[in-house]
């Protein structure tokens, strides 16, 4: 069944390599412990990166009017995302995995190029997103064990996370205070298409983290707002 056009922006163009697919039941979902499973997530997470890349270049695209110094920030994390593509795929091939290993989603791409203005954009991928992911991987170094290459690779993707994580909540405070309203509309109608579409995509299978206080501290949130997110995940 093809995705909601209202929800969905078109997939972003993929080689003949991947094996592309719209909601979680339809990839590969190991279960924990299964020999593939570190594999398979290297992949997907690989991916996941590329849309972070692409994502990130685009809101350059769409928006070149942005201030100069948050154009700088956008561009800084476009150069984090694309080493983190080449971590990943490092660590996947030394598991000897390889690209097109496994089908991947485009969900986050095909949600965040719906939403039409900046503000909104910077709400759902850096601190609704990213700041998720930094909760998982924060619990994914602490269950990393003796899997040093793991660990390794979580806690350099974590240092750049937060930095992602931390100049949008800069910035969307900047962009609120002066647009005003208008701007906070934007933003509670950018998170709510983004909730919205994912749960077309994850259906029953949506993960929650612990939430990692410390973290979160220093990506910039406030203590009402990790308080919140804590709130959601019970």
């Amino acid at each position: 069944m093809t995705l909601d056009a209202r929800l969905f922006a078109d997939d972003p163009a993929r080689d003949e390599r991947f094996t592309v697919r719209d909601r979680w039941a339809e990839v590969t979902n190991f279960p924990p412990g299964h020999p593939e499973a570190t594999t398979e997530f290297l992949h997907r997470q690989m991916n996941e990166e590329i849309n972070g890349l692409e994502i990130s270049a685009r809101n350059l695209v769409d928006y070149p009017d942005a201030d100069w110094e948050l154009r700088l920030a956008i561009a800084r994390q476009c150069w984090d995302e694309a080493r983190h593509i080449e971590m990943f795929r490092r660590y996947l091939e030394r598991r000897s995995g390889h690209v097109g290993k496994y089908p991947v989603m485009n969900f986050q791409f095909r949600i965040l190029t719906k939403i039409d203005t900046l503000i909104g954009r910077l709400a759902v991928q850096n601190r609704s997103f990213e700041a998720a992911g930094i909760d998982a991987i924060h619990q994914g170094i602490r269950e990393s064990g003796d899997d040093a290459d793991l660990a390794e690779l979580f806690d350099v993707q974590l240092a750049d996370e937060v930095q992602h994580v931390r100049y949008a909540n800069v910035w969307v405070k900047k962009l609120a205070e002066r647009s005003g309203p208008r701007a906070l509309i934007d933003m509670a109608r950018a998170v709510a298409h983004a909730n919205e579409a994912l749960k077309i995509v994850a259906g029953e299978a949506a993960l929650t983290y612990p939430v990692a206080d410390d973290v979160r501290r220093e990506a910039g949130f406030s203590e009402a707002e990790i308080e919140a997110v804590r709130a959601m995940t019970i």
